[in-house]
């Protein structure tokens, strides 16, 4: 008993101890902690404690020892402690780069533009300040507004934004295209903080509702180069419009150029531009394979890699072209017996949600899907990327790959080339700034083996396409799907962005110098005899094109066609004879026409520092250094010019000024190209013309005649308005008829809100006027001031939803008891006299109904009891 009255009074010291630190915790934030410290340094015995000097310098090294563990961290940025508790439970520690850079420019109230590469954490970057600069839940309206361009991406950053601010009480709202307006309409009614959406459907509910956007404070452009490419310059321009000029906006992007004039139209303020990772736009913990094949047999190398060098517990996402490529593949590799889902644009949105949440979790371990995955989408576990269709435009290349190898994690992006695609795949290494590796047909690679281009091993491709082939043929639907998809990329083909000129021009010399690429490094396990000559008489077999035309195959002496290409050829016979023998020449003089030097013809200009010192051209090295180190100087090109005078010799060589030359192009042209945006600047001012010629007499805007679909027939169209269909904003701008309907005022009707004075010039206060909306708390209702927040996250429209019923709740979220205090369901309305007397006899016969069943059951009572009348009297009876 002894001990334990001892423990007992030894833990109430304790608490009282606890106690008194926490309250003298306010005005003595440091000093504690080293007190706390010291105490647990081991410095000595007793008596070597007696020195102060030991003690300070016991409490100095307790101090740097704080001070070491807050020191880079989140904690040194001065974060509030919600925001911070909730930044620590997601896992973040150290911030990446972006976000060490970013955080503190946006927490002095600066318009950002930022690019990072992918998977550096860009998303935390623009959440993290967004909390601390709201704090707490206000009523006065939206004010913080995050664009996304596609749903997806807008999902994934409301995830992050709840596992963020779980702590911070905060309210957000969600209004993507494809899900139910009126759900949207209740949100923007509940008084959400946060309004993370997509353009169309967000301009979209706000025409509808007259909603103005005069309390926004903090605004987020994501993927914001995506976003003004994507054809979203009417809804963008509308939105940036309806916002107060003292708003904070910003920009992310992984793809950004540094000419910030293409993004004149967000409407910045003296922006800061933080670019990192410019030269490595790539994770190093990336590996790239490029494979050359041809068309037709892509299908096939895709199923050979999925079933035989992708592992079975790994995931993939396979991009393509079109949706009815990614349609295709989905019955295709289905039928081969692999589990695979998919999803493009047009897919309904029920249906992208769930073929997303079976990838996610693992269910289906590869993903079928378009252009639409490859902004910001982070999948945990992803380990492999195929580029079924090799992308057009170089930044598109850099999204689709990043993917994967994010967060530290490795990843292997599988690239298939055709011959039609190799001008991009060039345009791609002058983007990166890398050298381009072709594998000789020796098929021994100087260096890493990283990033090269080589050929498949056609033995492989015959085994898969033989089980492609018998799979097509007995299936109907695969049959037509065939001709689909080459209708389809035939129009891809058109629309597609084209190469830069030089690439092609390089590609063009490729073919002329006849170099062969040898088999891909990662085949070299495999036992297959197409090695040396026999690889490179499939190669030619391959390439191989015929001299005679379609006219002179199979003729007769008494058909025109063969004369006249008789005729054609003797006219040009002499300029392919001259042709043939200036590249002979040129051959000779340069030497045999090597792999090597087609690659180092191929290096970009915009080559790092130290790639730069490993591979400079002879051409671009300073006169006096070659000329110290060679005796001799041999060019691979013929020498075009005449022997030099006496006089010419004497002359100086390098007649360039290195201080006050400019060239003619920026070293980073090549990089810059790549991440412009459709419609640039110059693009624009280029196109800015004035005519001073008469307009009506132009052909082009006379009458015009035009298909009726309803007469079926041609009808003459007078010239007509441009704003025809479209209607006139308070802005001023002409945006399409169709944002305008009664859709809201409907939803109004039916849910019995009540009509608010929004004209006032408070801008949209709609909860000022006493009225709390659904899910206010009374400590919300303040300003988005000091408070430390101290609540749960919300989102507003989806309280209580399961997600197999998202969607399929009435617009208001009533309870089925609010549904019947209220009476009749939503959509009945006002009912009317004889709507009213049905309802009160039904009540009055059920009233009655129950009279009489709760007499049959007192009768039954009283005869169980044995005696007397029935009923009340029966009981009275017995009692007597």
């Amino acid at each position: 008993m002894g001990r334990r009255k001892w423990k007992a009074k030894k833990l109430e010291k304790k608490e009282k101890a606890q106690a008194l630190q926490n309250q003298k915790g306010s005005s003595k934030p440091v000093k504690e902690p080293e007190e706390f410290f010291v105490k647990d340094v081991k410095i000595g015995n007793d008596d070597e404690m007696d020195s102060e000097d030991e003690i300070a310098s016991a409490r100095k090294v307790a101090a740097q020892k704080i001070k070491g563990k807050k020191s880079g961290g989140f904690q040194s940025m001065g974060l509030a402690h919600a925001v911070l508790k909730g930044v620590l439970r997601r896992g973040y520690k150290v911030p990446t780069p972006i976000q060490r850079k970013t955080i503190p420019v946006i927490l002095e109230g600066k318009d950002v533009v930022a690019m990072a590469r992918t998977g550096s954490g860009k998303t935390a970057a623009f959440l993290v300040p967004m909390f601390e600069r709201l704090r707490a839940h206000s009523s006065q309206g939206a004010r913080a507004i995050i664009m996304a361009p596609t749903r997806e991406l807008a999902t994934q950053t409301l995830k992050f934004a709840k596992e963020i601010g779980k702590f911070t009480g905060l309210k957000a709202a969600v209004v993507l295209g494809g899900d139910r307006m009126d759900d949207q309409f209740a949100a923007l009614h509940d008084n959400p903080d946060i309004i993370i959406a997509t353009p169309g459907r967000f301009l979209h509910v706000l025409v509808e509702m007259e909603m103005k956007l005069k309390t926004v404070e903090y605004i987020v452009f994501d993927e914001a180069d995506r976003l003004f490419e994507m054809g979203f310059a009417d809804q963008l321009h509308e939105i940036i419009t309806r916002l107060p000029d003292s708003r904070q906006t910003l920009l992310f992007s992984a793809t950004l150029p540094r000419s910030l004039v293409e993004f004149a139209r967000a409407g910045l303020t003296d922006p800061v531009l933080i670019r990192l990772d410019v030269d490595a736009k790539l994770s190093e913990n990336l590996r790239m394979s490029f494979l050359s094949c041809r068309d037709s047999d892509k299908c096939a190398l895709l199923l050979y890699l999925l079933k035989h060098v992708i592992k079975e517990s790994e995931q993939t996402v396979v991009f393509a072209a079109t949706k009815h490529h990614v349609e295709y593949l989905n019955m295709l590799l289905t039928a081969c017996g692999l589990s695979v889902t998919y999803i493009y644009s047009s897919l309904d949105q029920t249906a992208r949600k769930i073929n997303a949440a079976r990838f996610s979790l693992g269910k289906v371990k590869v993903l079928l899907v378009t252009d639409l995955a490859a902004r910001g989408i982070d999948v945990p576990l992803l380990d492999n990327v195929i580029n079924f269709h090799f992308p057009a435009k170089p930044k598109l290349f850099v999204h689709r790959v990043g993917r994967v190898a994010r967060a530290g994690r490795t990843g292997v992006a599988y690239s298939l080339v055709s011959p039609d695609e190799m001008a991009h795949f060039v345009d791609l290494h002058l983007f990166l700034g890398r050298p381009v590796k072709l594998v000789p047909l020796t098929g021994d690679l100087e260096g890493d083996e990283d990033g090269c281009l080589g050929e498949v091993p056609q033995s492989i491709l015959d085994d898969e396409e033989a089980e492609l082939t018998q799979i097509v043929r007995e299936s109907v639907d695969l049959t037509s799907m065939v001709k689909v998809c080459r209708n389809a990329f035939n129009k891809y083909s058109k629309s597609r962005p084209a190469p830069a000129p030089e690439s092609v021009k390089r590609v063009k010399k490729l073919a002329e110098d006849g170099i062969k690429l040898g088999m891909h490094p990662m085949f070299k396990s495999i036992e297959t005899d197409e090695q040396g000559v026999r690889l490179e008489m499939l190669n030619a077999l391959k390439q191989y094109k015929p001299k005679t035309t379609i006219f002179e195959i199979n003729s007769t002496s008494k058909k025109a066609g063969l004369a006249v290409m008789k005729a054609k050829r003797e006219q040009h016979e002499a300029i392919l004879i001259s042709n043939d023998a200036r590249r002979r020449e040129r051959d000779e003089a340069g030497g045999s026409s090597t792999l090597s030097l087609f690659a180092s013809s191929l290096l970009p200009p915009t080559s790092s520092a130290s790639n730069q010192r490993k591979r400079k051209p002879a051409e671009e090295a300073d006169e006096d250094d070659i000329e110290a180190a060679f005796g001799e100087i041999v060019s691979t090109k013929p020498s075009q010019r005449k022997k030099k005078s006496k006089l010419d010799s004497a002359s100086p060589k390098d007649t360039k000024d290195k201080e006050n030359f400019i060239q003619y192009r920026p070293s980073d042209f090549a990089s810059e190209r790549g991440l412009s945006i459709n419609g640039n600047f110059e693009r624009a001012a280029a196109s800015a013309v004035l005519d001073f010629t008469n307009v009506d007499d132009e052909p082009d805007n006379k009458k015009k005649r035009k298909w009726d679909r309803k007469k079926k027939r041609y009808v003459t169209e007078q010239n007509q308005d441009p704003n025809k269909k479209k209607i006139k904003t308070e802005s001023g701008n002409w945006i399409q008829a169709s944002y305008k309907s009664s859709a809201y005022q409907e939803w109004k009707t039916r849910t019995r809100f009540s009509e608010r004075d929004d004209g006032d010039d408070s801008g949209d206060e709609r909860g000022n006027k006493g009225k709390k909306f659904r899910g206010q708390s009374a400590g919300a209702s303040g300003g988005g001031g000091g408070g430390g927040g101290g609540g749960k996250f919300t989102v507003a429209g989806m309280r209580n939803r399961r997600w197999h019923t998202k969607g399929s709740e009435n617009s208001t979220g009533m309870s089925s008891k609010q549904k019947f205090k209220r009476g009749g369901r939503p959509g009945m309305g006002l009912k009317s006299s004889e709507q009213i007397l049905k309802s009160r006899r039904q009540k009055a016969k059920v009233q009655n109904f129950q009279k009489f069943r709760e007499g049959v059951r007192a009768k039954r009572k009283g005869k169980d009891g044995g005696g007397g009348g029935g009923g009340k009297k029966g009981h009275k009876g017995k009692k007597r």
